[in-house]
């Protein structure tokens, strides 16, 4: 499964830029690796032998017997009430939450100086020049593209360029599709199978039937596919929806269109960013846009439908995961709730109607969707089971959270022990680095594909499922550094073999569909953000419960200084993963007026966010009948 140096998709080597942005995987790894290098210091160094000195829990102090001993002495659980030594987990929780302040705000920092490095030294791009608008206010007896060619002519002439009004072509995109599979198949009969083992029957499973030539057969069939598609192709120009890609001789041209209401009604004319012309998820435009006439009410409608989904799948997977850890006998779960197995196998939200217009979006929103659900249904749904499951009335009554967090979370270490090693050594090991279930796959399908090996599909990074794991051992990892520092050197091995494979992942195996641009990095912060804060309120009540009521009183400040600071992080940085300002944008532009090469690049911007397809495919066979493209250029 690996591909030697494929494309060299690492932060160290890229293809486009001598500057690239970090990686998200390998970057968050480093970041957690400081994090908790420091924490594994002051904790298993620390805290950790003043936890196991206590005797709270009664146990015996006998280092003999250190490996029979419960994981609940080297807790904090095991530090006497009212014990002087909590002072130093009070003094440890600042420190290290200012720590972990300090290299947020450093590594945001470096982070948004290497997106300039990476923007300044990067070659003109065609999402820097493009917007996509929607809402086009189409006139009777005129096209989009008409309406789209006057508008910007008229108000932007000296920066307007072209556009692309973007068309339904799904069942195109279908036709499209199943002839190029077709034609890889019979391209590889053609260079694979003898002659004398063309033929086969055409009936069942190819063992009933009359004896046909495959090669005819496929043939036959790839013609009535083109013929097919020049019809589809004739039809297709007047499915036309109300938005369109409009490109502009300069960025600065772009950023104004963008950020300027461009008529008199707001939901008419609506602009946003345009992506990468490769990460253009046009599946988007050829559904959603088919069910909604006005593109403001079909976005709301999306939005809506989207949180009321994640809502509700969060529920419905929360009460079984919660109801399992109150059970003492198992089998009770499947005589109580037989219909969740059939329910949870439901596709609830399709990625059409997220209403997402490109790849990145969808993984950047699946990645805060999975990061919540992972939170709810594996942190808070497994320290709040037993006896606190049926007091879900305690939620309404805010001061008691603290103590019922403080209560429930240390009980859990020894669980969220295990699934570090489970979940994340063994995950790293099996499903990454070795990628067994892909490789089973390829196996299987490669005899039915036709494809040679140089045809498979590259995979691609897999943020939306990586991030959010990474994400949650760090939420374990912070929150139990006071409560049970004994996990930390179970997350630094995990950090340590995360960075080595994720880095490998990237040079040898996978290839990135679009430019991150350190775009993940505001999830990574809001939740070690969300993360610290969580600490907090459990060193509030742990502190209480320990009848050390002024530890408890003078943490209270502390969540509080850290929403400031992350407020003060918003403010300061989050504007640079936004938009560039306009300082950026007129270098660039003047970079570019000497630039030789840029009335190329114009030429390539106005076909850059053409549909893939409608653009002409050529399938070359033997005879030179059948030489011509498959769609015109025209179209």
């Amino acid at each position: 499964m690996y591909l030697p140096l494929l494309k060299q998709a690492s932060s160290v080597n890229s293809p486009c830029c001598p500057c690239p942005v970090p990686r998200a995987h390998t970057h968050t790894a480093a970041y957690s690796l400081r994090v908790f290098g420091f924490a594994g210091i002051v904790g298993v160094l620390i805290l950790l032998p003043i936890n196991y000195l206590g005797n709270q829990l009664d146990v015996d102090f006998d280092f003999s017997d250190l490996p029979n001993k419960s994981l609940d002495s080297f807790s904090i659980s095991n530090v006497n009430d009212g014990s002087k030594w909590l002072w130093v987990h009070f003094c440890a929780v600042y420190i290290f939450s200012g720590v972990v302040c300090y290299l947020l705000h450093y590594e945001y920092g470096y982070i948004s100086s290497k997106r300039y490095a990476h923007y300044y030294s990067s070659k003109p791009q065609p999402h820097q020049f493009t917007i996509l608008v929607r809402g086009i206010p189409v006139s009777s007896g005129s096209s989009c593209s008409e309406t789209v060619e006057r508008f910007f002519t008229e108000y932007y002439p000296s920066t307007y360029l072209s556009h692309a009004v973007v068309r339904r072509t799904n069942e195109l995109q279908r036709l499209t599709s199943d002839a190029e599979k077709l034609y890889r198949r019979l391209v590889h009969l053609k260079s694979e199978t003898k002659p004398q083992q063309r033929s086969r029957r055409d009936g069942f499973c190819g063992l009933f039937g009359r004896k046909v030539d495959v090669l005819d057969q496929y043939g036959k069939k790839l013609e009535n596919l083109e013929d097919n598609v020049r019809m589809e192709q004739l039809s297709v120009a007047g499915k036309e929806v109300p938005a369109a890609f409009v490109s502009f001789k300069s960025r600065l041209g772009a950023a104004i269109a963008l950020h300027i209401q461009q008529g008199t009604n707001p939901t008419e004319w609506v602009t946003e960013r345009a992506p990468e012309p490769q990460d253009v998820h046009w599946p988007f435009f050829s559904s959603s846009f088919t069910f909604f006439s006005s593109s403001f009410i079909k976005r709301w409608i999306s939005k809506l439908v989207v949180v009321v989904a994640c809502a509700a799948l969060t529920i419905l997977f929360l009460i079984p995961v919660v109801i399992v850890q109150g059970l003492t006998n198992l089998e009770q779960l499947e005589t109580w709730f037989p219909f969740l197995k059939s329910i949870l196998n439901l596709t609830v939200v399709s990625e059409v109607i997220t209403g997402c217009i490109s790849f990145s979006q969808i993984e950047k929103s699946a990645c805060t969707k999975m990061l919540w659900f992972t939170i709810w249904n594996i942190f808070l749904a497994n320290t709040l089971s037993g006896s606190v499951l049926y007091r879900f009335n305690i939620f309404l009554e805010p001061k008691k959270i603290p103590g019922i967090l403080a209560d429930a979370v240390p009980a859990q270490a020894s669980f969220f022990i295990a699934y570090v090693v489970t979940s994340g050594w063994t995950s790293l090991l099996s499903s990454e680095l070795f990628r067994l279930l892909p490789l089973i796959s390829s196996i299987i399908k490669r005899p039915f594909s036709g494809k040679d090996d140089d045809e498979f599909e590259v995979p691609s990074i897999p943020y939306h499922s990586d991030i959010p794991k990474v994400l949650f051992f760090g939420l374990l990892g912070i929150t139990y550094f006071f409560l049970a520092p004994l996990i930390l050197p179970f997350l630094l091995v995990y950090c340590c073999l995360g960075y080595i494979i994720y880095r490998n992942q990237l040079l040898n195996v996978y290839a990135p569909k679009y430019e991150t641009g350190g775009r993940f990095w505001p999830t990574v912060h809001n939740s070690t953000i969300f993360s610290l804060v969580l600490m907090h309120v459990i060193a509030i009540g742990i502190f209480g419960l320990k009848k050390l009521s002024l530890a408890s009183s003078l943490t209270v400040p502390l969540p509080i200084l850290t929403l400031l600071f992350n407020e003060y992080c918003r403010k300061r940085f989050l504007p640079i993963f936004k938009d560039y300002p306009v300082e950026c944008l007129i270098k660039k532009d003047r970079e570019d007026q000497n630039d030789p090469t840029i009335a190329v690049f114009y030429d390539k911007l106005r076909t850059a966010y053409k549909d893939p397809a409608l653009m002409p495919k050529r399938h070359p066979r033997s005879t030179d009948d059948h030489n011509s493209p498959l769609l015109q250029a025209g179209v």
